[in-house]
């Protein structure tokens, strides 16, 4: 599958607005050339990244596959991931689809393992596996037993490099991408508007098109643009092994050096640089009519600095940002326009940095039945415009910083999803240790810095509204 809202992010441990986020996915490149940062210290020992329960260990194979083990021992099970550094923004221009394509053939066999079998194999062993892709990234994962990570250490690194594809298996399964793009842009209004949206925002960026591809240009893939891509980027030294779980670092590694330490880089470790992308010169409007929609919907994004670019303390400022503007049933936007004002029903604010280059910031608004779309707007630019002129209560800045790092702290329950952190993070600039440590970024956070990240944010001049109304009458 492509990154979805079923998708956990970095976000998703910060604020309760992670679920608008990733459902929307409005991210797009820096304006700016961007190369991706090196995870930390190449040592082939096993060394922790920070001081603290929970706090992870990484140590690099002599082939460079980077591993990063988060220990986790209430329970005798492990979530084991394959990240490599490679996403829908790394394709070739004309063969877009290219990544999320191979993720699906990563399952048709090797000659160890028969086409379809992989699931099956992991599933009789009482595990759990998927995969996903997203503009920066390419991600496998099983969860299972710990007695059966061997089991599924050594068929992720058979697929690594002996995976077998003929047009018999690649072209049937191109034909259910193309269905699944139907299923979930064509057939999805709130995704078509997404996908308007992000072109009007990133223009000619990678981050202008959909994760799955150009529906035109994913119906002309084959068999060798599948196996040159893989070739190119299934490599070692282009992926990270992480591990949640019942293990520690010194249990992984003779694991790790068995399984993955044998598998001989086959292509350059890819550096990643991506091209400047000019913001929208001028704010832009996307209408959108549906016979499905029944009740209209009203969404803004402004261009924003991805994490890694923007740095951990103003990261941490939009993050709280976006939960003081829109974050809950106490912020801002929602006690203005849903309890006092009742111009909408719903409303949230989100801040999106988990991207390579850059991020964006994005306000949601679900109109009252029968308000007009054209009152909403008015009222949600009213509030922010008040609060651009207001000054942060202590009490409010605390209740927001206190809910962030709830949120962190309690994804620490859930092993896949502290997998999924480290992943996204190390694939898209930042690095382990700022992973671990967002919940004290959080809390060294200012009034003064909120206000600062929303001067620069809260730009109406750049950004993009979009606006899903029910189907024009005649």
């Amino acid at each position: 599958m492509f990154q979805s809202a079923s998708s956990p992010s970095k976000r998703a441990r910060l604020s309760r607005a992670a679920a608008v986020c990733a459902f929307l996915a409005l991210a797009g490149c820096a304006g700016f050339p961007f190369a991706a940062a090196q995870p930390e210290a190449s040592a082939t020992e096993p060394h922790a990244v920070a001081e603290g329960p929970g706090a992870p260990e990484m140590f690099r194979l002599s082939n460079g596959m980077d591993v990063v083990v988060i220990p986790d021992h209430r329970a005798p099970v492990v979530t084991h991931m394959v990240w490599y550094r490679v996403g829908a923004a790394d394709e070739t221009p004309g063969k877009t689809g290219l990544a999320h394509f191979l993720e699906h053939l990563m399952f048709k066999g090797t000659d160890k393992i028969a086409p379809g079998q992989f699931s099956k194999t992991v599933a009789r062993n009482g595990g759990q596996d998927n995969a996903f892709t997203s503009y920066d990234f390419t991600a496998y994962y099983q969860a299972i037993a710990r007695d059966r990570l061997p089991l599924v250490m050594e068929m992720e690194a058979d697929r690594m490099t002996h995976l077998k594809l003929s047009d018999k298996d690649v072209l049937p399964e191109r034909d259910v991408v193309i269905e699944e793009l139907r299923m979930r842009i064509e057939n999805e209004p709130i995704a078509e508007l997404q996908s308007k949206m992000n072109a009007a925002l990133y223009g000619e960026s990678p981050y202008g098109r959909d994760v799955i591809g150009v529906k035109s240009e994913v119906e002309k893939l084959g068999t060798e643009d599948a196996l040159d891509f893989y070739r190119r980027f299934y490599t070692p030294n282009n992926a990270i092994l992480i591990v949640a779980g019942d293990v520690t670092a010194s249990e992984l590694k003779p694991l790790a050096e068995k399984y993955y330490g044998a598998v001989a880089p086959r292509a350059p470790t890819f550096e990643r640089h991506r091209a400047a992308v000019v913001w929208p010169a001028e704010p832009k409007r996307v209408v959108m009519h549906d016979a499905r929609v029944n009740e209209p919907s009203w969404i803004r994004a402004y261009p924003a600095p991805s994490s890694a670019g923007a740095g951990t303390a103003r990261s941490a400022a939009l993050d709280v940002l976006a939960e003081i503007l829109g974050g809950g049933t106490t912020s801002r936007l929602y006690r203005a326009l849903v309890v006092r004002d009742g111009k909408a029903t719903a409303v949230q604010a989100w801040y999106n940095g988990d991207q390579l280059g850059a991020g964006s910031f994005g306000v949601y608004a679900l109109p009252r039945v029968g308000g007009g779309i054209g009152d909403t707007e008015k009222a949600v630019d009213a509030e922010l415009a008040a609060f651009l002129a207001s000054e942060i209560d202590a009490d409010e800045l605390k209740r927001a910083k206190s809910q962030l790092v709830a949120s962190a702290i309690y994804a620490r329950d859930a092993q896949r999803t502290m997998a999924y952190s480290y992943g996204s993070g190390l694939t898209t600039g930042l690095t382990a240790r700022q992973v671990y440590e967002w919940p004290d970024h959080i809390r060294a956070v200012t009034a003064a810095d909120v206000m600062a990240a929303a001067r620069e944010v809260l730009d109406a001049r750049h950004a993009v509204t979009g606006e899903l109304l029910p189907e024009a009458k005649p």
